[in-house]
């Protein structure tokens, strides 16, 4: 089943390379805040470490809603040291968002993580960002991203790749560089028509996917995972097979879903979007279900 209503993309980048500050950018172009709302810098950036050193650290999920299709986003690391937590998330999604520095261009860590995607057969968007930037080059920036491509085996469609050009500080992009704008739909419009929607089976026996751990002081630990196959409901038993292959049965006690920054509650889990999911025995299922 092909839900076309649901978009799942990563962002990756080089640190400093405006990734957060794109992520900000499509949030609050989305209209996912009230308009009289205050909204700080670098809202995915919630982690103090991150805050003082300017870094993603942490993958964090969001999703934004454009026209009537929502993209669920997954805002992960750009720094060498956190490189593991971009390639647990990288089999959540269906395509990524390859941000790349106008004046810097493809830095090592934007290498690794590409292959890594482009492995998985993830469709790319590439977005070359800081086109304001003093001594920037896009067009050159562009040919050296070409060359990583093939550098790298991409496949014919993964060297279709479509190019927006960005100032996600100024929060504008375009498709070319001579063209006026003053918003960054264009991103949007892009992702929906060349990310592919994701091919569910919501018949099928449950299978969700752990891609990560997070932390509740409430609940307890979070399995972060994308949800593969079959609806998961409140008050159902699931059995949870770990890496020593032993296998724990426990049961759902409940299940959010993201609308922006915010989780809603909600009685069941589809194999096609996106949500959290609480273990009775305060083992809390975080349902990346894209």
């Amino acid at each position: 089943m092909i839900n076309d209503k649901i978009r799942n993309i990563a962002i990756i980048a080089h640190v400093d390379h405006g990734k957060t500050t794109l992520v900000d950018a499509l949030l609050k172009q989305s209209h996912i805040f009230r308009e009289n709302e205050q909204v700080n810098e670098r809202i995915m950036d919630s982690n103090d470490l991150e805050k003082e050193r300017g870094i993603t650290i942490l993958s964090k999920n969001t999703s934004v809603m454009y026209k009537d299709v929502k993209i669920n986003i997954v805002d992960t690391p750009g720094h060498a040291d956190f490189g593991g937590e971009v390639e647990r998330v990288l089999k959540t999604v269906d395509g990524v968002l390859l941000l790349v520095d106008a004046f810097e261009g493809p830095m090592p860590q934007t290498r690794e993580v590409l292959k890594k995607s482009l492995a998985l057969n993830l469709k790319p968007i590439v977005i070359i960002n800081k086109i304001d930037r003093p001594g920037s080059n896009p067009i050159k920036v562009v040919d050296q991203v070409l060359e990583l491509f093939i550098e790298l085996d991409a496949n014919d469609d993964q060297l279709e790749f479509p190019v927006v050009f960005a100032s996600a500080k100024n929060g504008v992009a375009k498709m070319k560089l001579e063209e006026e704008s003053d918003n960054i739909n264009c991103i949007f419009e892009t992702i929906i028509n060349d990310i592919h929607a994701p091919n569910c089976d919501e018949d099928g026996a449950v299978q969700m996917l752990v891609s990560n751990i997070d932390y509740d002081e409430y609940v307890g630990r979070i399995a972060v995972g994308r949800i593969e196959r079959g609806i998961i409901k409140q008050g159902m038993p699931i059995s949870i097979c770990k890496n020593d292959d032993n296998v724990v049965t426990s049961r759902v006690a409940k299940i959010y879903t993201h609308i922006g920054l915010n989780k809603i509650e909600v009685e069941e889990a589809k194999a096609r979007r996106y949500y959290r999911i609480i273990r009775d025995t305060r083992y809390k299922y975080w349902g990346n279900n894209l």
